[in-house]
């Protein structure tokens, strides 16, 4: 059968074959003009997903570098402060050396206390270093300076130490600002309040000692000493001594000379949140997270309770607590919850256990992340607040505390630089000598916390080197996938020019053709 071909139809197919044809030359077009083989999800669409997959994750990893890049920073200056800070403590201690003789007069030992004194300050200027603006050895307390220079009490007398720390009024509080160390001398304990003098020049002139009236409460006194007021409780002072003049170094003697208050947060504080009830609670403990805490049955003793560390999607059941009675303890993971029954507790009732936490952590690589920052405290030392609890009665009280490195002062660096002067200010030959241990203790403090951060630099450095080469591993991964083969693309850009070309003579040949033309 014989099929009839209209004008219509033959222009039709013309311009279909002319746009096919086109359309081809400009995909290949495009592609050259790119050099990539995808430039749409249509050209392939599981290509388009491998590209799009390896995109985020080379996103990702760029994130990363940057993330690397930054805790370098943060890591290279306190690796540089903590360096600078022991080569100044080695410096210290020559001083101290020198002073702790009997060789070296009592000019002498001004001099150096006035040269250690300046090394004080430069030590807290060490360790108020920053980095972008942030600082450093403040924990998560990035804008705020880690520590500020105060007054800090020494005292020659353990059992007015131990008197101190005591309930109702535990601790002491000091007042006002002093160029030089304040010594203290108790001079008749007969008296109640005791009667005391006090020197601001090293013992060249005494002054004869007042309280502030009225007394700040029923509880404890306030000593005016000049230009600084130390107020303590009625127990500490009446554990004092008496010395018998100024050459005596009997009796109770108290230093009150530089200190550093430490303002930023750490890790070793925990609070408690009773959720549905008015029973207080404390906790004591190394908790590496929250632990929430349910009463399950408090008919008899002991209490029977559950633990969750998941935020209660999964309990642990089955505890039984200690003892019932003016407390409760329960164990819990990482320490001890204290109830106390003040309020009696209910069936049901729920605790939250949440610890502190100063660390800023960064994410190296998409498996690593490190601590960058450092808690002064645990570092330098110095004073810093912390709540203290009457085991007798459950009362608390906030006080000021020295720092502690294994249950000891001796490696506080800045309370035995403080010290230090105290005694160098005050011709303490004594004194000096028992801080050059102290300082060899507190150096090594300082150097293990370097130890650890040069050990974060490397684990850093291994990172970014890793990163680096999952982001150039994904960067030819992604080439493989989407650029283009440009000698390939070449050839057949040249080959559809040429059909292209070859599509348009024949239609032009064709469609002047016809039937009319041989009439």
């Amino acid at each position: 059968m014989i099929t009839r071909v209209t004008q219509q139809s033959l222009y039709g197919s013309v311009v279909r074959q002319n746009n096919a044809a086109l359309s081809k030359l400009m995909a290949t077009n495009n592609q050259a003009s790119t050099q990539k083989r995808i430039n749409a999800p249509s050209d392939d669409p599981n290509g388009a997903v491998q590209v799009l997959g390896t995109r985020t994750d080379l996103s990702q990893l760029t994130q990363y570098q940057r993330n690397s890049d930054t805790a370098q920073g943060w890591l290279t200056q306190a690796d540089s402060t903590l360096t600078s800070v022991s080569t100044l403590v080695t410096s210290i201690k020559g001083y101290a050396e020198q002073a702790a003789t009997g060789t070296v007069t009592d000019e002498n030992r001004g001099e150096i206390a006035s040269a250690v004194r300046q090394f004080f300050e430069q030590l807290i200027s060490m360790a108020n270093v920053t980095y972008d603006g942030q600082s450093l050895f403040a924990g998560q307390k990035t804008d705020t300076e880690a520590y500020a220079m105060g007054l800090g009490l020494t005292s020659n007398d353990t059992a007015f130490d131990t008197a101190l720390e005591q309930f109702p009024a535990p601790g002491y509080t000091l007042d006002g600002n002093s160029a030089s160390t304040i010594l203290v001398q108790f001079t008749d304990t007969a008296a109640s309040p005791p009667a005391f003098e006090y020197t601001a020049d090293g013992g060249t002139t005494w002054q004869t000692g007042s309280y502030a009236t009225p007394a700040p409460s029923a509880d404890t006194q306030t000593l005016q000493l000049g230009g600084v007021s130390l107020t303590m409780s009625n127990t500490a002072l009446a554990s004092v001594t008496a010395s018998a003049d100024h050459d005596d170094a009997d009796g109770t003697w108290l230093w009150i000379r530089p200190t550093a208050n430490y303002q930023g947060n750490n890790n070793d504080d925990v609070s408690v949140t009773s959720a549905n009830n008015s029973v207080s609670a404390t906790a004591e403990g190394t908790f590496s997270g929250n632990v929430q805490v349910r009463l399950d049955d408090t008919s008899g003793s002991p209490y029977a309770y559950s633990y969750s560390t998941d935020g209660g999607a999964s309990w642990v059941t089955g505890n039984t607590s200690g003892a019932v009675g003016a407390t409760v303890p329960l164990a819990v993971p990482g320490g001890i919850l204290t109830l106390d029954t003040t309020t009696v507790p209910a069936d049901g009732d729920q605790f939250f256990i949440q610890p502190s936490t100063a660390d800023v952590s960064i994410a190296s690589s998409p498996t690593d992340s490190v601590v960058v920052n450092g808690v002064g405290k645990d570092i330098f030392g110095g004073m810093y607040r912390t709540t203290v609890t009457d085991a007798a009665t459950g009362a608390t009280a906030t006080v000021n505390k020295a720092a502690t490195f294994d249950g000891s002062v001796s490696g506080n660096l800045l309370e035995t630089v403080g010290k230090l002067v105290g005694y160098l200010e005050t011709n303490n030959q004594g004194g000096i000598q028992d801080c050059l241990d102290d300082l060899t203790t507190s150096q090594n403090e300082v150097l293990v916390a370097a130890a650890s951060v040069g050990a974060k630099e490397n684990r850093v450095s291994s990172a970014k080197t890793m990163v680096t080469t999952l982001a150039e591993n994904a960067t030819t991964t992604l080439s493989n996938v989407e650029d283009a083969d440009l000698t390939a693309l070449i050839t057949k850009l040249s080959e559809q020019e040429l059909a292209y070309q070859a599509v348009l003579k024949s239609s032009s040949m064709v469609m002047n053709l016809s039937l009319v033309s041989y009439i």
